[in-house]
């Protein structure tokens, strides 16, 4: 599940062409905040999901995944670590809005839910 998640929220980070650090500092602290991981097993996790990312060909294997072993909270919680990472740069692209609302859909998690995802990331003190 750890590799799963981490592989997604790499995938993001691709998304608009850019690397940006602040979303690769967001990735792991979304990764340690959730799993509670320690130093050497969050390199590791990040290390494999950059294998996974770099030859993914599907999404499918992932959100499958997220899919089975995930509740509708933790799915929440996944998106909203999407948002964390997409927003982490400071600018959502379209290529990251888009992506967000793919996994969304694939996991299974209804567009409302999709939305309140959104807005406690982007408007934290309204929620």
């Amino acid at each position: 599940m750890q590799l799963a998640a981490a592989t997604l929220l790499i995938e993001l980070s691709k998304a608009d062409y850019k690397r940006d650090p602040k979303e690769q500092e967001a990735i792991e602290a979304a990764l340690n905040k959730c799993f509670d991981l320690d130093p050497e097993q969050l390199s590791k996790v990040i290390e494999l999901a950059e294998q996974q990312s770099n030859d993914l060909t599907s999404l499918y294997p992932f959100t499958s995944l997220v899919t089975d072993n995930y509740g509708p909270e933790e799915r929440f919680e996944l998106v909203k670590m999407l948002w964390q990472v997409a927003a982490a740069d400071g600018e959502i692209s379209k290529f990251e809005d888009h992506l967000i609302r793919r996994i969304a859909d694939l996991i299974h998690l209804p567009h409302g839910e999709f939305i309140r995802a959104k807005l406690a990331v982007l408007e934290p003190k309204d929620l």
